[in-house]
């Protein structure tokens, strides 16, 4: 547990702040300890063995509030002993809660019908904090108390640190099979523009295709990095190759007809990193997930370590070792799939712990802030276009105000070029608001 708390100290105090500075906060119970530090932090029940992995180790709603945050762990009591301040506040066990998803291994029978644990019974979705990072919330705080007892700390710079847009490329196109050509061609008796659209994207190209629309997105993409810098703004485009007899994985992509290398061209002639879009057979069966980069990195003769779950459909904490194993060194799959918002609690990248073990990882998980679907889904937040885009705003500046990473996921498909969505005109408005940034 030392490194573990080591690292969460880090984390909330940022990189900007020294060894030196950090060495100066105890995280112990034993007063024989206090005078060797500048400010302590002490701890609550949930790590010892008696609690840990118990339901007494659940939060209970309502929480209580330490300068206007919520904490999950410890009360808002802070005293002086000696030179030395302590915060009643358990600051690491509650960042611990959030960052590992400890509520999700704990609560193991509460998923959905694609066996996802579902954001709104999640504890931030619950206790009203799901729109804003907390743990980020808890960083500031803990960097005004060492200030308060006299230490040097940098401020925090406001400005997205990151930005990754992305795209899941679930289907690549609608009419290009046969299947989906009948489709719209019987759909098209009463719809014949559709019948239309099916004969010019099946006889025609793919780039006649409603839902190709990478050659869109990714332009939009490469206008943000060339205002805002390569260093700040990396698109990627996660491709799924794999899938089984579920009906969430239908229908394949032929990876070898020219419709996929065409879209494996524009992604090298546009510089678009390639990760893999695991399979939702993969969600479930996680040793699946070493064959379909193997094949990924095959079609596209390019090393893959960036990975998204298909469906948002990371199961169960523990599964992420399976990444691990295979060479990922990155997951985007972070967020819920019914609301968007700070899954980890962060806007922040952090490394993988598994609460299982309590081991700290290699692997890095970036926190999903927005997915179109979320936004517009009539079992998810159900929003307007307007409510879609002032909640994304909101979203976004949050992320601004705490030097965070964005990370967006808008789907080809989502982007089609008709009245029915307004997903296609919403990323519009999101890319130029980002290129004030």
């Amino acid at each position: 547990m030392n490194e573990i708390i080591d690292y969460i100290l880090r984390f909330l105090l940022g990189e900007t702040v020294s060894p030196k500075i950090i060495a100066k906060v105890g995280y112990t119970a034993n007063p024989k300890e206090f005078r060797r530090y500048k400010l302590v932090i002490l701890p609550s029940a949930f790590f010892s063995d008696e609690i840990y992995g118990t339901p007494e180790s659940l939060p209970h709603l309502p929480l209580q509030i330490w300068e206007e945050a919520p904490i999950l762990f410890g009360d808002s009591t802070v005293e002086e002993v000696g030179k030395t301040r302590i915060l009643h506040a358990d600051l690491i066990a509650s960042t611990y809660f959030l960052i590992c998803r400890y509520e999700e291994m704990m609560q193991f029978t509460v998923r959905d019908v694609h066996g996802r644990f579902p954001g709104k019974e999640s504890l931030p979705y619950r206790a009203g904090f799901i729109d804003s990072p907390l743990v980020d919330e808890y960083g500031k705080l803990l960097r005004i108390q060492l200030r308060e007892v006299g230490l040097e700390i940098p401020k925090l710079s406001k400005q997205i640190h990151k930005m990754y847009l992305t795209h899941d490329v679930d289907q690549l196109s609608h009419y290009r099979n046969f299947r989906g050509f009948m489709g719209g061609l019987l759909r098209g008796i009463r719809r014949p523009k559709e019948g239309n659209k099916a004969i010019k994207s099946y006889f025609g190209g793919l780039i006649n295709d409603p839902w190709y629309t990478s050659p869109w997105l990714f332009k939009l993409d490469n206008s943000v990095r060339q205002k805002v810098g390569s260093d700040r703004c990396e698109p990627i485009v996660f491709i799924k190759v794999g899938g089984g007899l579920h009906k969430e994985d239908k229908p394949f992509i032929t990876h070898h007809i020219q419709d996929f290398q065409t879209l494996i061209m524009l992604c090298k002639k546009k510089n678009i990193t390639f990760g893999l879009h695991s399979s939702y057979e993969a969600g479930i069966n996680p040793d699946r997930i070493a064959d379909e980069k193997k094949h990924l990195e095959r079609i596209s003769k390019k090393k893959t370590t960036y990975n998204r779950h298909h469906y948002l459909d990371s199961r169960e904490p523990e599964d992420m070792q399976a990444l691990i194993n295979v060479g990922i060194t990155d997951d985007f799959t972070m967020g819920y799939a019914d609301v968007a918002g700070f899954r980890l609690g962060t806007c922040r990248p952090v490394k993988w712990i598994n609460p299982k073990t309590r081991q700290l990882t290699s692997l890095t998980l970036h926190p999903l802030t927005i997915m179109d679907g979320s936004l517009s889904d009539k079992r998810y937040m159900n929003l307007n276009a307007h409510e879609a885009y002032e909640y994304c705003i909101r979203l976004i500046n949050m992320v601004e105000s705490w030097n965070g990473e964005l990370v967006l996921l808008w789907h080809n498909t989502s982007v089609e070029d008709t009245p029915r969505l307004y997903h296609r005109k919403l990323y519009m408005d999101i890319i130029a608001y980002l290129k004030t940034k």
